[in-house]
């Protein structure tokens, strides 16, 4: 078919490649304009960008689909289906209509549970034990058109945001393909959404990102491991030269109890409000990831130290 791709981060980029692999004819690819990254700050291709221009593929990165210039381009390009992958742009009814197929998205939740623009996030800080992709056909609704395939992914115990995008990327690439075949050839039904049941994935706020000790163990575990690795859920470690911001990055829940925020041990298990977390990998301030072990050599942390 003739379509054209939506996409901007990386967990569209597998889905982008398995349609150029299927042999689709991708018209064009849009994407979110170029946006500062690194310590320069200089303007950098999202990762769909950068894939499509490597492979000579037309793109454009509007700032808004609402523009009637994008709108017209858009539907010139006599497109059979319009591919939406985490754009980060809501499409007007104009975009969604000119295709002749309409358009089809491959969302990261079991809708109508985490429509929005963090369900995989979202999904783990709730403690959710199963998630998964789905593919609708798109309306002017946030995640509310009839589904036409959906492939449930189990939450593993040690799962983080970062792995848990990894899996759902690859599963969502060849969940899309095999439907977008289907449509192809006529042979799709839509199903409605549950009446029941929705959630809303809301973006993550900086502010959401320290780690409040007082909270029950597994909540805490939820939101470390939800973070993971970006934008890593947060703690102030009491140093010689001051608090020392520290991101945790992988936890388990443990048995033990005392004061919120105070360590049980000398190797970074924590109180909590409930039970107590155990830190399996951290990142200091100006530092790379560390397993605790590793980053226990270079600065102790002995029973007994209060964190925050």
């Amino acid at each position: 078919m003739r379509i054209a791709f939506l996409g901007t981060p990386d967990f569209a980029v597998a889905t982008l490649d398995v349609l150029v692999q299927a042999g689709h004819d991708v018209a064009c690819v849009y994407s979110q304009p170029p946006a500062p990254r690194g310590r320069g700050q200089a303007l950098k291709p999202s990762p769909v960008q950068a894939y499509a221009q490597e492979r000579g593929i037309p793109v454009r990165t509007p700032v808004s689909m609402r523009d009637p210039d994008e709108i017209e381009a858009f539907a010139a390009l006599n497109l059979d289906a319009g591919v939406v992958v985490a754009f980060g742009q809501i499409l007007p009814a104009a975009v969604l209509d000119a295709p002749k197929l309409g358009c089809f998205n491959l969302h990261a939740s079991l809708l109508p549970r985490w429509r929005g623009a963090a369900p995989i996030q979202r999904a783990i800080m709730a403690g959710d034990k199963v998630t998964g992709v789905e593919v609708m056909q798109m309306t002017v609704g946030l995640d509310e058109g009839p589904v036409l395939s959906s492939e449930s992914v189990s939450i593993e115990a040690l799962e983080t945001a970062g792995t848990l995008h990894d899996r759902l990327a690859e599963v969502g690439a060849g969940l899309l393909a095999r439907t977008m075949a289907a449509v192809e050839r006529g042979q799709t039904s839509a199903t409605p959404q549950p009446q029941e049941g929705e959630t809303y994935a809301k973006k993550i706020r900086p502010k959401e990102a320290r780690i409040r000790w007082a909270k029950p163990a597994p909540e805490v575990d939820f939101k470390i491991r939800g973070l993971s690795p970006f934008p890593g859920a947060w703690f102030e470690l009491p140093t010689e030269k001051g608090p020392l911001r520290v991101k945790a990055l992988l936890s388990r829940l443990e048995d033990g109890a005392g004061a919120p925020g105070v360590t049980l041990d000398d190797a970074l298990l924590i109180a909590c409000g409930e039970g107590a977390v155990r830190l399996l990998r951290v990142q200091r301030e100006g530092r790379g990831p560390q397993d605790a072990e590793t980053f226990l050599r270079g600065l102790a942390v002995p029973a007994g130290t209060q964190l925050d």
